[in-house]
């Protein structure tokens, strides 16, 4: 184990990607371990990738792509602006409601960042905002993608955990708009302390016009969670129907995408589904050796030894995903963690589904949290700021967000209320 630990904590010092050093550390382990066959190993690796349910990663991968290349997400954002763009620091709250629509589609905050990101900094920074403060609404307003559904975490959670996706995926409506709700009210302080800008309220007509032009994208996230729930296909088809429904949209409703981008965002979603992909299996490799050295049950059974006091374990809970989501990356770290906590949540009575969104939220407000915070490099990127401007402008909208993950972890009813109406727990 020592072995294991050093491995890694040097690799990732050295700033090696997360799936290399999961995977060399686990080598180093077999090496060390010698009377542990390589053959394990492979077979090990190969079954962290065979899972059907894997399947919808590339989907919505690929969807969340097709959107940003057919220009969907600038729809999405008029739209919101003319919603909401009226309110002091109008653009800051368009930020967030366009996050909200935007989640129904792309199932990962990555997608948010890079995608709305560029539109949404872009039209704030001419609107007279600071450029740390839209960096700052901009990522953590990205965290809501994977929370309301579809969400590739939840997916690789449901796979891990053995728990329903179309669960965790009703789950994830309320907590995700009380997520939004609470980035409002801080853009509105913020707002009325630095007398950031408002737009004159978008008359009729407007509101009418941006409605229309964004119709089609709105209507994804009542396709996709419609189609599961009402049993039409499985979370996994969820992802193929919304690769293909955004390429309908952009090459035959909008005529935004043509042969030669529609390639570029097949290669571009291999790129990106490789790289998660290789997390995923180096994660199960990692996974299957702590759990052969029982650090599931040694860490289980040391928590249940300082108390056995749910608040007490849920409150150690949260601060050691906080701490882990500023080293990890969310799925490796779910796939690496759920091993250790699932024992915990079912002794203590945890509904599983609950804990999900718990784990998946923290690992989400990792993203906005250094050395690791990959939303905040993306945004730094996009927005053409020092990452450590972006980083201090980011901090206080940690606070809503950490607001949010305490309500939702000692108020459970709000997590679970969709799923039982929905006879899904």
């Amino acid at each position: 184990m020592i072995i294991l630990t050093i491995t890694l904590i040097i690799l990732l010092i050295l700033r090696v990607p997360i799936g290399f050093c999961l995977m060399l550390s686990s080598f180093a382990y077999i090496l060390w371990a010698g009377d542990i066959s390589f053959d394990i190993m492979t077979q090990r690796l190969e079954a962290g990738a065979e899972n059907f349910t894997l399947l919808a990663v590339p989907f919505f991968i690929m969807a969340g792509k097709l959107m940003n290349a057919g220009g969907i997400t600038d729809r999405i954002f008029n739209f919101a602006r003319a919603i909401v763009g009226h309110i002091p620091g109008g653009l800051g709250h368009a930020n967030v409601l366009a996050s909200i629509f935007f989640s129904g589609m792309s199932g990962a905050a990555v997608a948010d960042a890079g995608g709305l990101g560029s539109i949404e900094i872009e039209a704030m920074r001419k609107d007279g905002y600071e450029a740390g403060f839209s960096g700052a609404i901009t990522a953590a307003s990205s965290t809501i993608g994977p929370i309301i559904p579809p969400s590739i975490p939840m997916i690789v959670y449901g796979v891990f955990a053995e728990t329903s996706v179309a669960a965790l995926f009703a789950a994830g409506v309320i907590p995700g708009l009380l997520m939004g709700l609470a980035l409002m009210i801080m853009v509105y302080i913020y707002s009325i302390r630095f007398n950031y800008p408002k737009h004159a309220r978008a008359k009729v007509k407007q509101l009418y016009d941006t409605f229309v032009a964004a119709i089609p994208p709105l209507i994804t996230p009542l396709i996709l969670v419609g189609g599961i729930l009402g049993g039409v296909f499985t979370p996994t088809e969820a992802g193929a129907v919304a690769a293909l429904y955004a390429l309908f949209l952009g090459v035959v409703v909008y005529r935004t995408l043509n042969l030669k981008r529609i390639g570029e965002v097949f290669l571009d979603s291999s790129f990106t589904t490789a790289s998660v992909m290789l997390i995923v299996i180096a994660a199960s490799l990692f996974g299957w050796v702590i759990t052969l050295e029982r650090i599931p049950v040694i860490a289980g059974s040391f928590i249940l030894s300082l108390t056995q006091n749910t608040i007490i374990i849920l409150l150690i809970t949260n601060l050691f995903l906080f701490f882990v989501g500023c080293f990890l990356e969310p799925v490796a770290a779910m796939i690496i963690l759920i091993p250790v906590f699932l024992p915990i949540c079912q002794q203590l009575g945890i509904n599983t589904v609950h804990f999900g969104i718990i784990m998946v939220l923290n690992l989400m407000i990792g993203l906005l949290t250094p050395p690791v915070g990959l939303v905040l490099y993306i945004i730094a990127d996009i927005a053409d700021t020092p990452f450590e401007q972006v980083v201090r402008a980011t901090l206080p909208f940690l606070i809503p967000l950490i607001a949010v993950l305490f309500l939702l972890t000692y108020w459970p009813y709000i997590v679970l209320i969709l799923p039982r109406i929905l006879n899904l727990v």
